[in-house]
């Protein structure tokens, strides 16, 4: 029998906090087909080329996550010099916008890394698995 969302009802669908509401849960029927979109969407579009990534999911979430990573390092230097990158060229209250827009940001992109090293991890037991 399976519940509203698709998942097999004997499968727990408790997940730890951060996990993706688009990949079903580890153990679900679909799991790793739903990590590989979900992942697939994170990376540049290039990626979808690679049939090893689509073989290797793991391999997918490994470059997803060095990708992400790089995101909030750019946020996080983006935000330290923006004051003096943009002074003369965007105005004070436009700055603060800039600054505040990279906090958002800088926040979305950490709560990712943290669901693809969640995603990450669960592939990785999959295959280590019996």
């Amino acid at each position: 029998m399976f519940d509203r969302a698709g998942y097999a009802e004997a499968v727990s669908t408790h997940v730890p906090p951060g996990w993706p509401a688009q990949v079903h849960p580890p153990g679900a029927e679909r799991f790793e087909d739903t990590a590989l979109t979900w992942l697939l969407e994170l990376v540049p579009p290039e990626y979808r080329r690679y049939g090893v990534l689509r073989r290797y999911p793991v391999a997918l979430a490994r470059m997803a996550r060095h990708h992400v990573h790089a995101s909030v390092e750019a946020a996080r230097t983006g935000f330290r010099s923006a004051r003096v990158e943009l002074a003369g060229a965007v105005p004070p209250h436009g700055i603060e916008s800039v600054l505040e827009t990279y906090r958002q940001e800088g926040a979305r992109l950490v709560a990712l890394l943290q669901s693809v090293d969640l995603v990450e991890s669960a592939l990785r037991d999959r295959e280590t698995a019996p």
